[in-house]
């Protein structure tokens, strides 16, 4: 009689379908992250995604249910290459001050400016959405933006020492991560044009984090200081 709890044994002829079906979505998923970057949702084409990705033109129907489905795909893993909750969280366990953990956050993110991924399609693919968001936003929104601003809002309240929930809390937030929004969705080329002694490669990520950290906490200070007066 056979043991019922066995393992399942999985066949070479298996593993070898299984590996290509993940290889042709991997591809797939490649392939449209570069259009997408390149061309945005609404011009990408999943003929020119198929071309590229050296698939069939059934293919974007079969693994991701359509186009839709793949650009939801590429943007969730547009965020798993930059800042994922998870990373953010990880850079700050063990952290039990505010300033730490600003600084960790500033650290990590600026690691991802200045880094290889900035040339990357997740990049191009993320700052289209940030400044003309489509319905695939949301999902990432409900798991992963709004844990992310309930970490800020902790962060920055304690800096602040105002309630979370405070505007001056939502403002300061909004100030901190402005700076980074705007390096993120800046054209590199112009920047380093603009302001060549700025410091863009890889080397440079603890002076901006350092930078941004330290302008950070005066101007967290100050309006807090305002805050109270008013309140």
């Amino acid at each position: 009689m056979s043991n019922r709890h066995s393992a399942i044994v999985i066949s070479p002829f298996q593993r070898k379908r299984r590996d290509s079906r993940e290889g042709t979505r991997a591809e797939l998923l490649e392939a449209a992250g570069h259009v997408f970057a390149q061309k945005g949702f609404d011009r990408a084409t999943g003929k020119e995604i198929c071309l590229r990705a050296g698939a069939n033109s059934a293919a974007i129907n079969y693994y991701f249910g359509g186009i839709d489905g793949l650009y939801a795909a590429a943007l969730e893993e547009a965020n798993q290459r930059l800042v994922p909750l998870e990373a953010l969280s990880a850079a700050l366990a063990g952290k039990t001050d505010a300033r730490a953990k600003l600084q960790a956050l500033l650290e990590l993110v600026a690691d991802k400016l200045v880094g290889p991924i900035s040339s990357s399609w997740a990049f191009g693919v993320f700052s289209r959405e940030i400044t003309a968001p489509s319905p695939a936003i949301e999902a990432l929104v409900e798991t992963q933006g709004l844990q992310k601003a309930r970490i800020m809002k902790s962060i920055v309240g304690e800096l602040m020492a105002l309630p979370e929930d405070h505007p001056a809390v939502a403002r300061g937030c909004v100030s901190v991560i402005a700076p980074l929004i705007l390096l993120f969705l800046t054209d590199r080329r112009m920047l380093k044009r603009l302001f060549p002694n700025f410091g863009f490669g890889r080397g440079d990520a603890k002076a901006l984090a350092r930078h941004t950290l330290h302008f950070a906490l005066a101007g967290l200070a100050a309006v807090a200081r305002d805050a109270r007066k008013e309140s």
